[in-house]
This record gives C-alpha cells, structure tokens and sequence, in this order.
C-alpha cells in the first residue's frame, strides 16, 4: 500500500535534484538572485526616497506642542505683572508652520538627487553586466574543463583494455615486452591527465554554482548545440567606440560629470540670500495654586490668543570661509571624479578589445584546428590499425595518440572560446 507513495516520492525527489541549466538559464537566475543586484536595487530605491526628501523642502514644515509648567517661589504674577511670592501654574498651547520662499539650494539639490538616481540606475545595469560576464567565463570554463574530461575518460577503460591484450601478445611472444612498459608508462600520464581534469573540471563547477549563490551541488550545465556566425560588425573601424557609447559604464561616468557640475552649483547657492516666511499661533491659561479668583480655562484660552506672522530675507555676508572652501573642495571632486572616469573608460576599452581580439582569434584559428584534428584522427586510426597489426610500436603509436588528444582539446577549447567570446560580446551589445 505504502511502497508505490514511496517510489512516487523518490521519483519527484530524484526527478527535482536532478537540474540542467543551459547559459540563458543560469543568467536569468543570477539577474533574480545575485546580492549585488539587489543592493543595486536598494541603491535605487534609496536615491528614489531622496528625490522625495528634496522635493519635500519646498513644502510648509509645520509643528503643534502644548506646555504644562509649575512655578514655586518668586515668580511674576501673570494678573498684574509684578514679581511676588506665589506658586503658578501655566499652559501653553501653539501651532506654527514655515516655508522656504526662496532657496536656490532647495531647487539645486532636487536636480542634484535626480542626477544620482539616474546614475545609480547605471550602475545597476553595470552590476548587471558584470554578473553576466562573470557567469559566461565561468560557465564556458566548466564546459571545457567538463570537455576535456569526457574525452580522457573513456581512454582510461581503453588502455587498460590495451595494457591486458598486450601482456597476453607479450607472453605469446607476437610483442616486445618493451610494448607492455611503454603503454604502462602511456597510461600512467593519461591517468595523471584525467585526475587532473576531474579535479579542474570540479572546480570550475564549484566556482560557478557558488557565483549563482546555491551552496549544494544540485544543478548540471549543459551547452546547446548553434552553429556560431561570424560577427560581421566586427570589421568596422568604430565598432568598439559603438559598444562603448551605449555601456553603462560610459553612461555612467558622463552622469558622474554632471553631478560633479551640480554639486559645484549646491556649494554655490549657499552664497545667494533666501527668503522664509513663518506663521505661529499661541495661547496660554495660568493660575495661581491655592488661591481663589482665577479666570477660568475658556475664557482665558480665547482672551490670550495670539498669531504672528513673519517674512524675513537672510543674506550671507561672512560664513568663516565655510561656503568657499566647499566651493573650491567640489572643484577638486569634479577634478577627482575626471581621472576616475578615465580609469573606467580605459578598462573597458581594454576588455572590448581583448575580446574582440580573441574572437577574431578564435575564429581564425577555429578552421585550422578542425582540419588539423581530423588530420590527428585519421592518423591515429591508422597507427591503432598498425598497432594492433604489430607494424608498429607502443611508444610509436601513443605518441600518434597523444597528438590526436591534443588537438581533440585544442578544437574543444577553440569552439567553447568562439563562443564564449561571441557571448560576451552580446553582453556588452545589449
């Protein structure tokens, strides 16, 4: 009764743990789950909140409070406004509102926080990019470490087989027992290779699934199968300062000097006079403690109101060189924010170029490598059939073998860095 439940159960767990994610797939992930990403986000969101605050200081800020006091001893009598000896208590009640009529510095930083927001946009596309061309080096590293260890892994099952029919051709005396220490020591270095792999090859997937940010070995990747065109574009003269002009990064240094500028124009506005204007209202109600002829609470409530109203100009004449040297120190930040704009610029100038440099590569030499690996392979056909015809030797023909592994992984690495390349490239074209 229970036995088919538990293998419906293990079927969907198994079926579960068992993922393969394709490039596309483990992007998609990373864009929804990367922390860098989300603190871009956040990052937005707080340059959001401060457009809200900038804005907010162009409105009225208003206050309301009330006062409860006790006063025992000398004090001013409120009635006839003589100093004796009494105990009082007084109440105090008032509302009051006040509105910047005129500050440049107001308008000056809404801009200013506007500016940042747009920057912190670009910087979240940059942190974007940067995950996805993390992800497509680590995840096309893998692919060719995983490559390299599928095609050394059936050699191992191959020459132990090869090892066995030798010894037996050695003891019948059709083979040199030299033969027999020669694909002994041809499989100890194939071995050498294949543990070296495995381990590179774990490595690699290590690495990506920690940049995906899961901490269990639950996920496979796997590459599609495309035929990969040749990128006509990339012939043109301007195609790098193309990809340039649209990166966010490029974006992000031409808002950085515009924020620069402003914030010159924040430190300048604190020179210029403003205008406020205040509005309060009050009232009070005292008493004497203990004594008899008090006015009441409503009567006094009404016949101590009092409202004001005030405009007031503030001009600055001298701010202990506060304003000037905040002035002169947003200069040298815009100075500042310059080189460190060129240092951006110049890095990725440097990746654009390396990239279109080993896709032009990758693509020269992708042809030549196919040619020379079905070269390899039919020479190593031949020498197998030579081998185990005895018209060659052990050392001879691994040596044929080695060659055709070697361009098996060079082809390999070959085809991944063409892709790989074309995919970074596509990154950097969006």
């Amino acid at each position: 009764m229970h036995k088919p439940i538990f293998i419906f159960l293990f079927f969907v767990q198994w079926c579960s743990a068992q993922q393969s994610w394709t490039l596309q797939q483990c992007l998609d992930y990373a864009q929804k789950n990367s922390p860098d990403i989300q603190q871009s986000i956040i990052a937005v969101s707080k340059n959001q909140r401060e457009i809200n605050m900038a804005k907010g200081k162009l409105l009225p800020s208003a206050n309301t409070g009330i006062g409860h006091t006790y006063s025992f001893g000398s004090t001013i009598n409120p009635s006839t406004n003589s100093r004796e000896a009494l105990n009082v208590q007084y109440d105090q009640f008032y509302a009051n509102a006040s509105l910047d009529l005129l500050n440049w510095k107001n308008f000056m930083t809404i801009s200013l926080s506007k500016m940042n927001k747009e920057s912190s946009e670009y910087r979240l596309k940059s942190m974007q990019n940067d995950i996805k061309l993390g992800l497509v080096n680590l995840f096309f590293q893998y692919m060719k470490s995983k490559s390299w260890f599928e095609v050394l892994e059936p050699q191992i099952s191959g020459m132990k087989e090869q090892i066995a029919r030798t010894e037996k051709e050695v003891e019948i005396g059709s083979r040199a027992k030299s033969d027999v220490y020669d694909i002994k020591a041809n499989f100890g270095t194939i071995q050498e290779q294949w543990i070296s792999a495995k381990n590179e090859m774990n490595v690699a997937k290590l690495n990506l699934l920690a940049a995906l940010n899961i901490n269990k070995d639950t996920v496979d990747f796997v590459m599609i199968d495309h035929v990969s065109k040749p990128l006509p574009f990339l012939t043109k003269e301007n195609f790098i300062d193309q990809l340039v002009q649209k990166n966010p990064i490029y974006l992000e240094t031409q808002k950085n000097m515009e924020i620069a500028d402003q914030r010159i124009k924040v430190a300048k506005s604190d020179v210029l006079p403003t205008i406020s204007g205040t509005y309060q209202w009050s009232t009070f109600y005292s008493k004497t403690l203990n004594a008899s002829g008090n006015i009441s609470f409503s009567d006094q409530f009404s016949q101590n109101k009092n409202q004001q109203l005030y405009f007031g100009l503030n001009i600055p004449v001298f701010q202990q060189f506060q304003v000037k040297n905040n002035i002169e120190i947003s200069k040298l930040n815009k100075l500042n924010t310059h080189f460190e704009n060129q240092k951006k610029l110049t890095e990725l100038y440097k990746n654009l170029n390396i990239i279109a440099e080993q896709y032009q590569n990758a693509l020269e030499k992708n042809q030549l490598l196919e040619d020379n690996f079905e070269n390899q392979k039919l020479s190593f056909e031949r020498s197998e059939e030579k081998y185990k015809e005895g018209l060659i030797d052990a050392y001879s023909f691994f040596v044929v073998r080695n060659n055709w592994l070697q361009a098996s992984n060079n082809l390999i690495n070959s085809n991944y860095n063409l892709q790989q390349q074309m995919e970074l490239l596509k990154i950097y074209s969006e």
